[in-house]
């Protein structure tokens, strides 16, 4: 898969512009021309507009934050004001093509919940998070700290995560609930791919997930 010019030189950290970019490249690469697509907590809809400019999709954002319907309003993104922890309920099942949550998942108390609505309401799901285990944030425990980073850029009093898991532990969890891990990538902060032990070397994770 290549990212072409959104990927980092190799000797400086993508800036937070960058990030976004590169993010939303990833996920587009597995979306195809045109489909219908939930993205939840989408904060000011900017991914789905990106994707609606770049793949011609359609769909919806879900989103609970007034601020952020209102950003998704200027963004010309419909968007569903509603809180997902409490279910996709308004949904029927399979009527999108892709559920989308990026970077949020690790906000969710639902978490096996919220997993499970996505792949009922659609036929594939694509998550992202920021994995804990990546060695600059074990180094920082090490040092007696929580870390920050520049893919867990709070500190520890004003952080929205109420989550931190690996690689490891959400993939013992898609096993747990009979979920099909289509595909993984997991890049540095550089935006470099990671294929050698990605748990350890990837700092964000992104996953292609269906049903078994």
């Amino acid at each position: 898969m290549s990212h072409g010019k959104l990927l980092g030189s190799g000797m400086n950290p993508l800036t937070a512009k960058e990030r976004e970019r590169f993010d939303f490249a990833v996920i587009a690469n597995w979306i195809g021309s045109g489909e219908h697509v939930l993205d939840l907590g989408c904060g000011d809809g900017r991914l789905l507009r990106y994707l609606n400019e770049n793949k011609g999709i359609t769909g919806f954002g879900v989103e609970i934050d007034d601020e952020s319907v209102l950003g998704c309003i200027r963004n010309g993104v419909d968007v569903i004001q509603i809180d997902i922890e409490g279910g996709l309920s308004g949904f029927e099942d399979q009527s999108f093509s892709h559920a989308i949550i990026s970077q949020a998942l690790q906000t969710m108390h639902s978490t096996e919940r919220i997993l499970g609505e996505m792949l009922r309401v659609a036929g594939e799901a694509i998550v992202s998070f920021p994995n804990f285990a990546y060695r600059v944030n074990r180094e920082a425990i090490v040092a007696g700290h929580m870390p920050v980073s520049e893919d867990l850029p709070y500190e520890w009093y004003d952080t929205p995560n109420i989550r931190f898991f690996t690689i490891v532990d959400f993939e013992a969890l898609c096993e747990k609930l009979g979920i099909e891990i289509r595909e993984r990538l997991a890049f540095d902060v550089f935006g470099q791919p990671v294929t050698d032990d990605p748990n350890l070397n990837g700092s964000l994770a992104f996953y292609r997930l269906g049903r078994l």
